[in-house]
């Protein structure tokens, strides 16, 4: 299994906030994403053994190549899970980019393909294709990145994508591992032809089970191969009762009204995943255990991955472990604030997940134990 941590970029605190949406005024964040703090967060995780750390792409965070690359300086081993959004930058210009980037920072960038959900931000960028056709252009678009970095010169004629003479003037060692994410038959499409590890939000392990299954069909008929992944936060404490304690905390500062005007945001989205993530709370509070210490009241107001890990070390643990057997390897996890949340995890949780670790260890406070720094 392999670990990664979340870069907060539109701010952090001790509340549920959105991750990559423009919020109504009023609603600062109680820690704002400076560099600085972002720097923080991305030296916790690296101390507490995490592999990489995800950074969102959107309207309402700084753009994360820019972002990452400032954050890649002050870091020494944690590789960066860099969001970009297909379409809107030439494949051919990212892939010089990304060239830059692995040669600064040594080797430590990995991609996360969004293709967007949101119509409206889409057209706010200057995108007006429907789904399909966004999925479509994604496709070619990672059709000719992975081709100018193989350092050959080729030629591209597609629907929306033309190249005379492209490629780097030399293969890109190492390139980037591409994460996809997407729940409709479109994406899944794309994901089984282009991508390395196919990221799913947290739903139930039998909603997981019938999606692994499905994708590793599809990818059968390409004679690929593909690692599975879940996006998921998490809220672990000593005891199930405080780590409860602490999820009831965030769900009571989540007012109606902007439960009501996230729900009407993610509505008018044209994303499958959204709709699955909608679909597990109905946009209600009453029933938000949605599995044994799966809890979905982060959906209530958050985009994207909706849905939280509750309770003790070892009921987290096993949680994920049931994930793990379902062939899901990469873990990409996140927790309120993120700072300190980074550092209990990687203390916590990522210990009894990992062979060979003194359990005993784990129960000394102020101690970063049995993980790999």
């Amino acid at each position: 299994m392999r670990f990664h941590w979340f870069l907060p970029t539109a701010g952090d605190g001790h509340h549920v906030r959105p991750a990559t949406t423009t919020v109504a005024a009023g609603t600062a964040p109680d820690r704002p994403a400076t560099l600085p703090y972002l720097v923080q967060v991305a030296q916790a995780a690296e101390t507490a053994g995490f592999e990489a750390a995800l950074t969102p792409v959107g309207a309402g965070c700084p753009d994360p190549l820019v972002t990452c690359a400032a954050v890649a300086a002050r870091t020494e081993r944690l590789r960066l899970l860099v969001a970009f959004r297909p379409g809107f930058t030439l494949p051919t210009l990212l892939a010089q980019q990304v060239q830059a980037f692995q040669e600064i920072s040594g080797g430590r960038m990995l991609l996360n393909v969004v293709t967007g959900g949101d119509p409206k931000e889409q057209r706010a960028y200057g995108d007006f294709l429907g789904h399909d056709e966004r999925y479509a252009r994604t496709a070619e678009y990672l059709d000719v990145l992975r081709r100018t970095w193989e350092g050959t010169p080729f030629d591209f004629d597609g629907d929306h994508h033309r190249v005379e003479g492209g490629g780097l003037a030399a293969p890109l060692t190492p390139a980037p591992e591409i994460y996809f994410g997407g729940a409709s038959p479109a994406a899944e499409r794309v994901a089984a032809e282009q991508a390395d590890v196919y990221l799913m939000w947290g739903e139930p392990p039998a909603m997981i089970a019938e999606r692994v299954a499905r994708m590793r069909a599809l990818t059968a008929e390409t004679g690929r191969t593909l690692r599975y992944g879940i996006r998921l936060h998490v809220i672990a404490r000593e005891t199930s009762e405080e780590a409860w304690t602490y999820a009831r905390r965030l769900l009571d500062g989540m007012d109606p009204e902007r439960i009501a005007a996230a729900q009407a945001r993610f509505a008018r989205m044209d994303s499958v995943g959204q709709r699955r993530m909608a679909d597990l709370h109905g946009g209600s509070a009453a029933e938000l255990e949605i599995s044994p210490n799966l809890w979905a009241g982060v959906g209530l107001v958050r985009e994207g991955a909706g849905t939280a890990l509750v309770g003790d070390y070892d009921e987290v643990a096993e949680r994920i472990r049931e994930y793990a057997a379902l062939g899901l390897e990469e873990f990409i996890l996140s927790g309120w604030p993120h700072l300190e949340e980074a550092l209990r995890v990687g203390e916590f949780v990522l210990p009894r997940l990992r062979s060979g670790v003194d359990r005993a260890a784990d129960d000394v406070p102020g101690r970063v134990s049995g993980v790999s720094v």
